[in-house]
């Protein structure tokens, strides 16, 4: 009996494993959206402290919302990498040497929304990996929530 327990428990796991899903673009686009709607409705203080206690609503995971002032490069929220916040990494490349985030800046900008591709740390599996962020302008801000691309 407990070995057919056991089995049973085992299999529930590899299923349950396989019907998670992987964040797709339409999620990323949601997420920028409310994250856009949670600042217009509250405030971007309001909206940085909900990034920095990693609320649910903007942190999935790999999938997750951050913010950069549209003005200065400079990041203002990100939930991941508290570490950066403050800092202007407008012209330090990822790791195939494109200089992304100033194409972030340059596309909201221009155009208010759009994506952006590029190679960035993936929280989940720890590697450098294909990643692509939908960018949305809010007023001097530009909210960014990527998917890795598999």
């Amino acid at each position: 009996m407990k070995r057919l327990l056991t089995a049973a428990l085992a299999s529930l796991a590899m299923a349950s494993a396989f019907a998670v899903t992987e964040p797709t673009e339409k999620d990323a686009i949601a997420m920028a959206e409310r994250g856009a709607a949670f600042l217009k409705a509250h405030g971007k203080d309001a909206l940085y402290k909900k990034l920095a206690e990693k609320d649910a609503a903007f942190v999935q995971g790999e999938l997750y919302v951050d913010v950069r002032d549209i003005n200065t490069g400079i990041v203002l929220a990100h939930p991941i990498n508290p570490s950066i916040v403050g800092k202007n990494l407008t012209d330090v490349p990822d790791a195939s040497g494109k200089v992304y985030r100033r194409e972030i800046i340059q596309l909201a900008a221009a155009k208010g929304k759009g994506w952006v591709d590029y190679m960035y740390k993936n929280p989940v599996s720890g590697k450098i990996e294909p990643k692509t962020t939908y960018i949305l302008r809010v007023d001097d801000v530009v909210l960014e929530a990527g998917i890795y691309k598999k």
